[in-house]
């Protein structure tokens, strides 16, 4: 395994993270770490006039995995050192009093600011690509895509490595469901409630509109700022005071009633494209009953004021919402497509046997079950802890059941491509390629086996399939990686430094693809395609470097 990506069926690459919509968990930690330090920074210096840090007390604790972020006593999140730095120890109450007013205002001033931003990217998360995941989640989506009114072809969901509960979008058309979410799905039906729920924000225009939201708490937040400052400049200390910390409050009960009201209309949303698609809603209210049972556990109900410190609508509300327009649909009853779930099942234990510990793998799927999905999960369990014998015997088992299987071809191919034996590889993975239509990410591997031999005789045959499958999915860096290998062992080096700068742009090395980019445009023809394309790679980087400088001035 490579840092960032692997070349087996699951590929990690460097996810880097979008602005996030304003409405699905991964936003929340970071915007309101902010805010809500600073909200927590203010209140216990204006109620007691403490000095010190905010962070002093019992924090309670916060399940990363519940979409509601609490923010009543947001300490356990930490605040902005500007905002909780240590004072002065007290010395008399004139000093505290005559303090306190200024600490106010720079939160105010911090508040405003924070609000006048658009929200901060996350940080960098890692995307899981699979041929079998990807294919599985694009048919169960495309009915409930085509019932948002969306092209199927332009709406992608796909995964990020991450262990929590969460979904989000974050620009563009693409659903990012969490390896968490996927793991702890019951059925296929949930996660397309999931997936539903998603395609809401997505027609909705969420993510354009979220502005709007802090827009307005923005102004409320200023207003509160010029209003204070005006107060506190006539002496009135204590009246200035209350006007910046109701401000503050009124702006964030602003914006979580704006975020609560998108989260409501996706809801609606999604139940209608069930309803459109013909699939029954009972997976999304089973999917919301998880999540209130995760509240019930970390009891966020009794620390949220019913509802309105939170981001999202109680789970319990959105069940009492969506059950009697479920019921009612003539779908309600409508069971699971069998095949679909069998290949849910399958995804399911494969992606368990990828992420998980290989213990905690075997314990859940033990060497009794003898199931395809069992065998499956165990398959990457012992591939994971280094037991290749063990992993190609599950694996040929696998290939008992269903010998022409692209899937169980491609595993077994892995096996023996990360053990040592490309050569051997070569021939379940042809089959595997040939199986999928010639998959990207499948032909990428057979490419990369081919190569590994090191027979200058597959050198041909490796460029021809590594470009297909490039062609089909440019956003496979380790392909372009294996790409460029084959060129410079052909003594192509303008090709092998244009493909070098595909990988280092997609990884997010501005400064590798700037270099490569310029290498490979001085040895490439003016005019062709190749020099076009790294003529552009040499823009985009430079333009990127250029806003990265500017940013940290």
């Amino acid at each position: 395994m490579q840092t960032g990506q692997t070349d087996g069926p699951y590929r990690q690459g460097p996810f880097r993270q979008r602005q996030y919509d304003g409405i699905m968990a991964p936003l929340k930690p970071r915007l309101f770490r902010r805010l809500s330090g600073v909200f927590s920074a203010c209140a216990e210096r204006l109620g007691r006039g403490r000095t010190g840090d905010a962070s002093d007390g019992d924090a309670p604790i916060r399940d990363p995995r519940i979409s509601n972020t609490r923010i009543r006593d947001a300490r356990l999140v930490g605040a902005p050192r500007f905002a909780v730095r240590s004072e002065a120890p007290i010395r008399r109450d004139a000093d505290r009093f005559a303090s306190r007013p200024l600490r106010a205002l720079r939160g105010a001033v911090a508040m405003a600011l924070l609000l006048h931003l658009s929200l901060s990217p996350a940080s960098a998360q890692q995307m899981l690509r699979d041929a079998e995941t990807e294919a599985l989640l694009a048919e169960a989506s495309a009915p409930l895509i085509k019932a948002a009114g969306l092209d199927p072809r332009n709406v992608q969901v796909l995964l990020i490595n991450d262990p929590s509960i969460n979904a989000f979008v974050a620009g563009g058309q693409i659903v990012w469901l969490h390896t968490g979410l996927l793991a702890e799905a019951d059925n296929i039906n949930q996660v397309q409630g999931v997936i539903a729920h998603e395609l809401g924000h997505i027609e909705g225009g969420h993510i354009i509109r979220s502005s709007e939201g802090m827009k307005v708490a923005t102004g409320i937040t200023l207003l509160s700022l010029v209003l204070g400052a005006a107060a506190i400049a006539a002496g009135g200390g204590e009246a200035g005071m209350g006007i910046l910390a109701a401000g503050q409050q009124a702006a964030m009960g602003k914006y979580l009633a704006f975020s609560r009201t998108q989260e409501s209309s996706a809801d609606l949303a999604g139940a209608r494209y069930l309803h459109t698609a013909g699939i029954t809603g009972k997976g999304s209210l089973e999917f919301f009953k998880k999540l209130q049972n995760l509240e019930y556990r970390y009891r966020v109900a009794e620390t949220a004021d019913d509802g309105y410190a939170t981001t999202h609508p109680m789970s319990g509300d959105r069940i009492a919402t969506l059950t009697d327009l479920y019921k009612a649909d003539p779908a309600w009853n409508r069971p699971i497509d069998p095949a679909l779930e069998a290949r849910f099942e399958r995804v399911k234990a494969k992606l368990i046997g990828f992420v998980s510990d290989p213990p905690v793998t075997l314990r859940k799927y033990p060497p009794s079950n003898m199931t395809a999905p069992a065998l499956y999960a165990r398959a990457y369990a012992w591939h994971k802890g280094a037991y290749p014998e063990q992993a190609l015997g599950a694996a040929d088992n696998l290939l008992q059941y269903l010998p022409n299987d692209p899937y169980f071809l491609e595993l077994k191919g892995q096996i023996l491509l990360e053990n040592g034996h490309p050569a051997d590889a070569i021939a379940p993975l042809r089959r595997a390629a040939a199986g999928t239509a010639n998959n990207g990410l499948i032909a990428g591997m057979l490419g990369h086996a081919l190569v590994a031999t090191e027979d200058p005789s597959h050198l041909d045959e490796a460029e021809r399939v590594l470009r297909s499958a490039l062609a089909r999915d440019r956003e496979n860096p380790f392909a372009w990686y294996v790409l460029g290998t084959v060129y410079a062992r052909k003594g192509d080096l303008s090709r092998a430094a244009l493909a070098s700068a595909e990988q280092s742009n997609l990884s997010g090395d501005e400064p590798q693809a700037l270099r490569q980019a310029e290498r490979a445009m001085a040895g490439l023809k003016p005019g062709t395609n190749d020099y076009l394309r790294a003529q552009d790679i040499v823009m985009v980087s430079r333009g990127a470097m250029e806003r990265s400088r500017k940013k940290k001035k």
